[in-house]
């Protein structure tokens, strides 16, 4: 291990995500422990040099970095001070890194709690899918005191190719972090209706893909979602109850501001019904097979 990298890290939250944040900061040298609920998940961190932990408490003894990478604020809140959370194992002066997508109302009050421990707090939402995570080639949308930038930039750049500064507060990356997934939200339940529609005009959707991938209605959802809708294949890179759920933090925000955002209030419904219809821990490209149930269409792997 590189003799200049002396921060113990711990990873919270092993799925696609974190175990790939994990992999990318073992081969930059780094020591790194870490907790998921799921024991087949444990067994993978360790196999690539990790050192499990059978609780956030013990993952997080004696760290100088915590990255929490779960799904929502609840289980943040709870992976940092529940009953054996991690925060009072960390080491004094330590680092809170929040990946979770969140309200930032909620990323304000988590970083205030973290500053009563006499933790810092970086507020930092990423972007990229697993196939980056585990090539260290995230996006980091981060906001925190610019001295918790410089500490942590060895453990940033090992997870990340682009880091954007966003200003000294919480809750910023958490906004910025907001608008993403309701582009990208969008843009699966496009996509998903794009491809079902020319499957209900019989075209041939393996050449729509390829016509539609080189011109301008593309999108990166579309090259990327619509390969796994063409194979069949629905399991979970990203699922259906992400987007219940980041759609609606959008949907509360514009409420909350009186602002309107009639397009991701659709795409939010296009998710639910696909969550009500039992494909909520599917691959979120199950939109398209939602909406090809309700018009008796076949897509691969589907039998009505």
């Amino acid at each position: 291990m590189d003799d200049t990298i002396d921060m113990r890290v711990c990873v919270l939250g092993l799925g696609s995500m974190g175990l790939g944040m994990a992999a990318s900061l073992l081969r930059r040298g780094f020591t790194v422990t870490g907790f998921d609920p799921n024991p087949d998940t444990l067994k993978r961190f360790a196999e690539i040099g990790g050192a499990g932990a059978h609780s956030p408490s013990e993952a997080a003894q004696g760290a100088d970095v915590l990255l929490c990478v779960v799904v929502n604020a609840a289980q943040t809140e709870a992976a940092l001070f529940g009953p054996d959370g991690a925060v009072p194992a960390m080491a004094a002066g330590g680092v809170v890194v929040s990946s979770a997508t969140m309200a930032p109302d909620a990323a304000r009050a988590l970083a205030a709690r973290c500053g009563e421990h006499g933790l810092a707090y970086l507020d930092a939402p990423i972007s990229g899918g697993a196939v980056r995570a585990a090539a260290g080639e995230l996006t980091i949308m981060a906001s925190g005191a610019p001295e918790v930038f410089r500490r942590l930039q060895p453990v940033l750049a090992a997870i990340a190719a682009k880091v954007y500064q966003l200003g000294s507060d919480a809750g910023t990356g958490a906004a910025f972090k907001v608008v993403n997934q309701l582009l990208a939200g969008v843009h699966i339940a496009a996509a998903c209706e794009a491809i079902t529609f020319a499957k209900a005009m019989n075209l041939d959707i393996a050449k729509v893909y390829e016509v539609i991938t080189a011109s301008a209605g593309n999108s990166w959802m579309f090259e990327n979602r619509v390969p796994h809708i063409l194979d069949g294949d629905y399991a979970p890179r990203s699922a259906i109850d992400i987007f219940t759920k980041d759609l609606g933090i959008v949907s509360d925000i514009g409420r909350g501001l009186k602002f309107p955002t009639p397009i991701a209030a659709t795409a939010l419904q296009m998710f639910v019904m696909t969550a009500a219809a039992g494909m909520g821990r599917d691959d979120d490209a199950s939109v398209a097979r939602m909406l090809a149930g309700l018009a008796g269409l076949d897509l691969p792997g589907m039998k009505r």
